[in-house]
């Protein structure tokens, strides 16, 4: 099984004309994503580079070719209309990748979405999703996943993160370790933004092929603690966490949008609390990632 998408899912991509969009289509295909067409306005019956066809709006595209996903790669300041574009047209998961979306954008965009419930968004600042083996939406690494079948220790986890790159390294470490991946979900490190942890963890909690789940959270807000009480109720599946930012200055922001301590709350220090009050193994430093889920999962390490 897997949460969200498949090698079922049929993907577009908005903004498949620009730099960013053609060059992670293609990446998307050679990982062997449905790609099957792409949204930019003006060049609608025309092709890509790699051969799909290119529409002028989101719903001819859904109409021509059955598109379930999108994969947002639309500049900023026009991306909070693709994202509702893509809800209006019945797209089920919405990937955006696009950074630097004003906030004012996003909270429109969270109160448009509450009238479109068929529709999920993941991001945006986000790599994306990828349901190991079958379909990647973004800009992950897909060769440092390892699919489910191909775990060498039986085990498979799945993983939910604020943070690309730290995504990338749990990646890599449960792989050097024989541990597979299901799906893997960056969620995005902005202050608004779409599915946040207790939902994917929810979903994780009912996947059947999911052994364990890894969270990789940041300082700032209040989302980290809250999804240490959700796990504490709801998820018997071994979870490990690592918390990015432990050595911030209060009232700097710290690489994303959300990662800011204000008002005395979303230190590092109540986060980690707050998991292991949960009974939820914390990892000292994002190098032992893996070794910590390695030991819940109960391989020796």
């Amino acid at each position: 099984m897997s949460i969200l998408v498949s090698a079922k899912t049929r993907v577009i991509c908005q903004g498949i004309t620009g730099a960013a969009g053609a060059f992670h289509t293609k990446g998307c295909l050679d990982y062997g994503t449905k790609m099957v067409g792409g949204v930019t306005p003006g060049k609608g019956g025309t092709k890509d580079a790699n051969g799909l066809p290119v529409f002028d709006t989101v719903r001819q595209a859904v109409d021509a070719t059955g598109a379930d996903a999108t994969m947002i790669f639309v500049p900023p300041a026009f991306a909070a209309d693709a994202i509702m574009e893509a809800a209006d047209a019945a797209i089920v998961t919405i990937v955006a990748i696009t950074e630097y979306i004003p906030v004012m954008d996003m909270v429109g965009v969270k109160a448009y979405l509450k009238e479109k419930p068929k529709s999920v968004l993941i991001g945006p600042n986000c790599p994306g999703i990828i349901t190991v083996g079958e379909c990647k939406i973004g800009i992950m690494p897909g060769y440092i996943h390892t699919a489910p079948k191909d775990a060498k220790s039986g085990k498979k986890v799945g993983i939910i993160s604020r943070s690309g790159t730290l995504t990338y390294e749990a990646v890599w470490q449960c792989s050097m370790r024989g541990i597979g991946q299901t799906t893997c979900v960056g969620i995005g490190g902005d202050p608004v933004k779409g599915l946040n942890f207790i939902e994917l963890l929810d979903l994780f909690a009912k996947d059947s092929q999911t052994d364990a789940i890894i969270v990789i959270g940041e300082i700032g807000g209040t989302d980290e603690e809250a999804a240490a009480a959700f796990v504490q109720k709801n998820v018997k599946k071994p979870v490990v966490a690592f918390i990015a930012g432990r050595t911030a200055p209060p009232g700097r922001r710290m690489g994303h949008a959300g990662a800011i301590i204000s008002g005395g709350e979303g230190t590092a220090e109540s986060k980690i609390a707050a998991l292991k009050a949960a009974n939820i193994a914390v990892a000292d430093s994002p190098a032992t990632i893996g070794q910590t889920m390695a030991k819940a999962l109960g391989l020796g390490e």
